[in-house]
């Protein structure tokens, strides 16, 4: 059987590789990029052994010509999907509001969806220029599109771009749309189903239309409008020194902006990073997870005695911090978990305080995000609500809220460096981050306080929760095929015990089970059906594991408390190992 399948793939990936090398649909360009590659057939196997998959967020992959890359054909073909099924649900006169990041190709997708759409009868809203991913989300919502795309890869590798497909809540696609959209894009299977026209021709219908700078007057705005004490900032703005990086990618005009107009002075920007480029010429991963991005940063930081030192991802949805350690003079790296849980302490203290925090609040996170904001959250008697993996479901609860009533949202955030104060949009939004954490920052330097102090306060407080990922990847058919039988493995073999921590839960959210092993009770998890498996541990302990559903990786992510920061990270390592055992 499975020498069968290899030789259908290879008749089938052949088959498709010269339909592409010779069908003069396929511009000059993309057939000369084919061509070359006679003779590398690893390569052309890769190229076309299947289509770029259409995910539940949309698309993300290589750029380069072929059925498994990113290129203006991919592009098209997923749009018309989407065109399909906007038409369907009768939104052709709301509108898709489109943006784009720094990245390769990125403005080229951008108008090569717009005149798919166009050309389906669907009006466009384009930025002008790049722009950050939240700010399309908040664009979605206030020109009363029925849905936004972002091109873009995030925090991938420079050869990779994607593509983000939004709903008119304005957060990303989640049940039923993502499902109903990617079933209408599987059913465009040849490129003659696809539709396309040229921009004068849309401009002169009316379907094609430019956003320019007065949308970023109202977003910026909005951001603003998310402070709650301002006077705090405008007194620690002549001290406060802030250094920032974009990364090569979009935070930089607006998170300059919103930082200027609250009254902050000294912001000093790393000059070679501070231009959009795609190439990200200083950096091999412009990821603020990755300490390598942070070199350039830190070295200005010491120069300048910077309070913190904070960047971006390419499209401005991720915020990465550093700040000092007034003990040692060193600066330390802030995980996501730490510096949501920053913002989200001072929020709701300080909503409390000024008794601005409306009835029913509710501070919402994913599972895999620390457990300090289940201890913070019942501090300031606030409603927690844990979501599935990625912050789509973190937006989603928004639109719930404002349905129901049930609750009012006060801040969201994921351990992958993402948060949101404010309902203005519907992911994740570094500039607003910025903003919040440079107050916050503000705040403590009042007290003669560094955030890393205020850190440490809040670990004494709660208790030192300390939360690790580790990944798998695994390229290629092979790879896809042993991630899957991993993670059968372990629905199918849980483990009992794990770095000394009873194993009291196994939640497998694929199923929509938590069965206790203590009692033998078989409940529902509540939530959405995913590939995902997470284990409840003694000692307030956990791990998940989980496919990634953007590159082909395997992810652990791990989560404990310990008395102190030595032995919270001694108990994270071990519990690590136990997990990875034979994987890494």
């Amino acid at each position: 059987m499975k020498e069968y399948r290899e030789v259908k793939n290879k008749m089938d990936y052949r088959q498709e590789y010269e339909k592409w090398c010779a069908d003069e649909y396929f511009d000059e360009q993309t057939r000369a990029e084919l061509k070359a590659l006679e003779g590398n057939e690893a390569e052309i196997e890769d190229r076309f052994y299947k289509k770029l998959e259409f995910g539940t967020g949309g698309l993300r992959g290589v750029i380069g010509a072929g059925t498994n890359r990113m290129n203006i054909y991919t592009v098209r073909q997923a749009t018309q999907g989407l065109a399909n099924y906007i038409l369907s649900e009768n939104g052709a006169k709301k509108g898709v509001a489109i943006a784009h990041d720094s990245r390769i190709m990125s403005p080229e997708f951008a108008r090569e969806a717009a005149l798919c759409l166009n050309a389906n009868g669907i009006k466009t809203y384009l930025f002008e220029s790049l722009r950050p991913t939240p700010e399309l989300s908040f664009a979605v919502r206030e020109l009363g599109c029925i849905a936004g795309i972002v091109i873009t890869a995030s925090h991938n590798p420079r050869e990779y771009n994607g593509y983000k497909v939004y709903w008119e809540d304005g957060a990303q696609i989640t049940p039923p749309h993502d499902k109903n959209i990617l079933a209408e894009v599987a059913k465009v299977t040849e490129f003659t189903q696809v539709k396309s026209m040229e921009e004068d021709s849309a401009r002169a219908e009316g379907l094609f239309q430019i956003i320019g700078t007065e949308f970023d007057d109202k977003y910026i705005a909005k951001l603003k409008e998310q402070s709650i004490h301002p006077e705090i900032i405008r007194e620690a703005a002549k001290d406060m020194k802030i250094v920032y990086t974009p990364l090569h990618g979009t935070g930089n005009i607006p998170v300059r902006r919103v930082l200027r107009e609250l009254g902050f002075e000294q912001v000093y920007v790393v000059e070679a990073q501070k231009k959009p480029d795609g190439t990200f010429p200083t950096v091999a991963y412009p990821n603020p997870e990755d300490e390598k991005a942070w070199t350039l940063a830190l070295e200005l930081a010491k120069k300048v005695d910077a309070d913190i030192v904070l960047a971006t991802d390419p499209d401005a949805d991720r915020l990465g911090v550093y700040a000092k350690d007034s003990k040692t003079g060193e600066y330390v790296s802030f995980t996501g978990n730490m510096s949501g849980m920053l913002i989200a302490e001072y929020i709701l203290r300080e909503r409390t305080k000024t008794q601005t925090m409306p009835e029913n609040p509710a501070l919402v996170e994913t599972i895999v995000t620390t457990d300090m904001a289940k201890a913070i959250a019942k501090d300031y008697d606030t409603t927690l609500i844990e979501v599935l993996t990625g912050f789509k479901y973190i937006g989603e609860q928004i639109k719930f809220f404002e349905e129901s009533g049930a609750h009012n949202y006060v801040f969201g955030l994921e351990e992958s460096y993402g948060c949101l104060a404010g309902t203005y949009a519907r992911d994740k939004d570094a500039c607003v981050a910025v903003m919040m954490l440079c107050e916050v920052a503000s705040y403590y330097k009042m007290q003669h306080k560094t955030l890393w102090d205020a850190m440490i306060d809040m670990y004494e407080k709660y208790g030192y929760y300390k939360e690790g990922l580790a990944t798998v990847t695994l390229k290629g058919i092979d790879g896809a095929e042993q991630i899957q039988k991993m993670m059968t493995d372990f629905r199918e073999n849980p483990p009992k015990e794990l770095a000394g921590h009873t194993v009291l839960a196994v939640r497998d959210y694929k199923a929509d089970t938590r069965k206790d092993l203590v009692t033998g009770e078989v409940t529902k998890t509540g939530l959405p059906s995913s590939n995902v498996l997470y284990y409840e541990l003694s000692d307030q302990a956990w791990c998940c594991v989980r496919p990634s559903g953007t590159e082909p990786k395997i992810k652990f992510y791990f989560g404990v408390k310990g008395t102190s920061l030595e032995d919270a990270n001694e108990k994270l390592e071990a519990l690590k190992e136990a997990m990875t055992k034979g994987t890494i």
